[in-house]
């Protein structure tokens, strides 16, 4: 056969119809052909859902406290009781009956110089400037070496004043406290004690200075009338307590009697 003609004949079996047999094995052993086959219908490949993810709670490790060693026991001590802060007592209404009445016993201004001589010679001049009154002289009950005091050694002075005498000096002094007194300067009996830091601070006192500066305690003994059946010598006895002047009975005196401020 010549050349064209056998190009024509391959040319004819390329045209001829494919058996559809023969296409369906090729397809299965080739898998997919292009030509003549219908496209295969892809499933669509579901993507998978992530999960949120749960974070796992970080377990602590607990911190191993070391084992504290047994202490010895001891003798045990016992703590002292907390102290219970009592109120303050209020002032109270004063009985007007007539053996209920406060009246003031005696007031006694103390100077205390702690040595005899020149500095005990001018206390004495203080004491009688301001009082009007002459002093007696306090003596020393015991011997102290460190403080240079022997027993019986005159150590201060001092001034007793009873009625209307002391009555004119507590004015005085209270003006000087500018009418104030400190709650704790009265005692459970109703008696009560302050101080005066200058003599010069007293109404007509000028300063002196061959005298110099001195201060002086005052002491205020209240009482109410029968108190002399506990200090006589013959048939001796004891005050009821409901007869004794109570704190507040003090302090409401001091108000009625003086017009003078209790500060607590």
């Amino acid at each position: 056969m010549s050349p064209e003609e056998e190009k024509i004949e391959v040319a004819e079996e390329e045209e001829a119809p494919v058996d559809p047999i023969e296409s369906d094995d090729s397809s299965d052993l080739s898998g997919s052909d292009p030509q003549g086959e219908p496209p295969v219908e892809e499933t669509p490949v579901e993507t998978p859902v992530e999960e949120p993810k749960v974070e796992e709670a970080k377990e602590e490790t607990p911190v191993e406290t070391p084992a504290e060693e047994p202490k010895a026991e001891g003798p045990k001590v016992e703590e002292p009781a907390e102290e219970e802060t009592k109120a303050p007592e209020p002032m109270v209404e004063l009985d007007k009956h007539p053996m209920r009445r406060i009246v003031i016993e005696k007031v006694v201004v103390n100077i205390g110089v702690g040595e005899g001589g020149e500095k005990l010679i001018r206390g004495e001049k203080v004491i009688e400037m301001v009082t009007g009154r002459k002093s007696a002289r306090t003596i020393s009950n015991t011997t102290n070496k460190d403080l240079g005091l022997r027993k019986e050694m005159p150590i201060g002075c001092k001034v007793t004043l009873r009625g209307p005498d002391a009555e004119k000096f507590l004015k005085d002094a209270f003006w000087v406290k500018e009418n104030k007194l400190a709650g704790y300067s009265f005692d459970t009996e109703g008696n009560f004690s302050f101080g005066i830091p200058d003599y010069t601070d007293f109404p007509g006192m000028k300063y002196d200075p061959d005298i110099g500066i001195f201060g002086m305690d005052i002491s205020v003994v209240l009482s109410r009338p029968g108190k002399r059946v506990s200090i006589r010598r013959h048939a001796k006895a004891k005050i009821p307590h409901t007869h004794k002047v109570s704190r507040g009975e003090a302090k409401s005196f001091l108000v009625d009697r003086f017009n003078v401020e209790v500060v607590e």
